[in-house]
């Protein structure tokens, strides 16, 4: 099987995507933070870091502390596939992570974005 490029893509080089994506919208780099801790178990300090250290896709999930159980709770169209469809695990979480996001950017409340989990410190929309 074809790795595919993205897994080696540096995170440090699509999250600052993603904070300008949600910025764009209205939201903040908090907002970001909150939704990737949620998904991955990385604290704030520790997904800094992993940006810092500008370590790859792959490597950012496979030393993720504990992806949420939640994160199955996931489903929606992006980038023109079903997220819970995709059958790649690796794919598939940085595929979550896209699709949370998005629902950022377009405005959700925390509490839908994080599949009904309490989310202090965030402003909700």
């Amino acid at each position: 099987m074809t790795r595919h490029r993205i897994f080696g893509t540096s995170f440090a080089g699509i999250y600052p995507l993603y904070v300008a994506k949600v910025e764009r919208k209205g939201r903040g780099r908090a907002d970001v933070d909150r939704v990737i801790t949620w998904l991955t178990g990385y604290d704030t300090a520790d997904l800094h870091r992993a940006i810092e250290a500008e370590i790859d896709l792959e490597t950012f999930f496979a030393k993720a502390p504990a992806m949420n159980p939640n994160a199955t709770l996931i489903t929606g169209v992006i980038c023109g596939l079903r997220v819970e469809e995709i059958e790649d695990p690796l794919m598939q979480q940085i595929r979550y992570m896209d699709k949370l996001v998005d629902e950022v950017a377009r405005g959700k409340k925390m509490s839908s974005i994080l599949r009904g989990a309490d989310a202090p410190g965030t402003v909700a929309s």
